[in-house]
């Protein structure tokens, strides 16, 4: 059972079947798109996507997805994962262009960061961002994720490795205690 977070401004439940339409409409939004997965994809292929929440992720329990809302309106995508890229549990996030430069992402980033320690028990969280991608890479690096390793991509673009670790979150807690 996938749970609903809240922070100070965003809501993040699981997707229903009405979110379909600002599903395909985030995804299929290049500004957004270009650093998701493989990059861009077809209506039809966001469409299958977004019936793959529902019949295969949700349907098998294989990891937390949700919806993020603003009073209401859904403005983004949200997830953390198990992938064997990092060896571990990787967040993902988008937000509508429109929501972009005034701290959601900031706020969206730490409640999956947090989710990972408190809930799933997690040591550590790890991120994988293009590496032309500065406003995630900065944005991550501001919440202590560290850079671990570069990965080269088939089509020769590099793509970050970045860690969070459990103990440098509590460090840094202690140190301002």
């Amino acid at each position: 059972m996938i749970p609903t977070l809240r922070t100070a401004r965003l809501l993040l439940e699981p997707y229903v079947p009405e979110d379909e339409e600002g599903f395909v409409a985030l995804f299929q939004d290049t500004r957004v798109s270009q650093w998701m997965g493989d990059g861009p994809a077809s209506e039809a292929d966001d469409r299958a996507l977004f019936g793959r929440i529902f019949t295969k992720v949700y349907a098998r329990e294989l990891f937390d997805v949700w919806a993020v809302r603003r009073d209401g309106v859904l403005i983004g995508h949200a997830e953390i994962k198990p992938t064997d890229v990092v060896g571990g549990h990787e967040i993902v996030y988008a937000l509508i262009p429109t929501a972009w430069g005034n701290g959601l992402g900031t706020e969206l980033a730490e409640k999956l960061v947090a989710y990972g320690f408190d809930t799933l028990g997690l040591p550590e969280v790890h991120a994988t961002v293009a590496a032309r991608n500065h406003a995630s890479l900065a944005l991550l690096g501001r919440i202590g994720f560290e850079h671990v390793r570069d990965i080269e991509e088939d089509d020769g673009t590099v793509t970050q490795v970045l860690t969070h670790c459990r103990a440098a979150t509590q460090g840094r807690a202690k140190a301002v205690a």
